[in-house]
């Protein structure tokens, strides 16, 4: 339960930027001509820019613990776990660089 309302409150922190973004473009400028550089797109661009950021932190994150487990079985095999745990997290960062840059472009 108790993690069930950290994601839930997680994703409401997340959401209130898109919804805050939508309400002043919906509101626009005094003069009533909306602002059409700011959107629901772009608030939703942003939401999934760090969404990418999120997922990349956790994902490098499981991969160094899964390393460092690996490394305090078998100590002699530490050398090549810690080479591929630095390649495959090179893997994730760039997917991740990949996913903000493609979300901040549809901005």
């Amino acid at each position: 339960m108790k993690k069930m309302i950290t994601l839930l409150s997680t994703a409401a922190m997340m959401a209130l930027p898109a919804m805050a973004m939508a309400a002043e473009a919906a509101a626009g400028p005094a003069g009533g001509a909306v602002n059409p550089g700011v959107t629901v797109g772009s608030g939703l661009a942003v939401i999934g820019a760090g969404l990418a950021v999120i997922g990349a932190g956790l994902g490098i994150g499981k991969i160094g613990g899964s390393a460092m487990e690996g490394i305090a079985r078998q100590p002699e095999a530490g050398a090549r776990i810690a080479a591929n745990m630095i390649i495959a997290a090179a893997l994730v960062e760039g997917v991740a660089l990949f996913a903000v840059v493609v979300a901040i472009l549809k901005a």
